[in-house]
């Protein structure tokens, strides 16, 4: 997992602001039940040296419109 070099301004799988970004080459797992932190984590396509890959943007509570 890394931050990529360039990230956009807001999501690009939503269009909203959020508070960070992850890059994925390898499998994980996601568990947003009790998490004090962030409401979602939307998932765009990406490649990481070529190979297949995914972003994950973080949302906070409040850039999600939750409590």
């Amino acid at each position: 997992m890394h931050v990529p070099d360039d990230p956009p301004d807001a999501c690009p799988a939503c269009g909203d602001p959020y508070d960070s970004v992850s890059r994925h080459a390898g499998g994980f797992v996601a568990n947003l039940l009790d998490n004090e932190r962030y409401r979602r984590v939307c998932f765009h396509p990406a490649t990481d040296d070529g190979d297949p890959a995914f972003d994950c943007y973080h949302h906070t509570h409040e850039q999600a419109g939750t409590d």
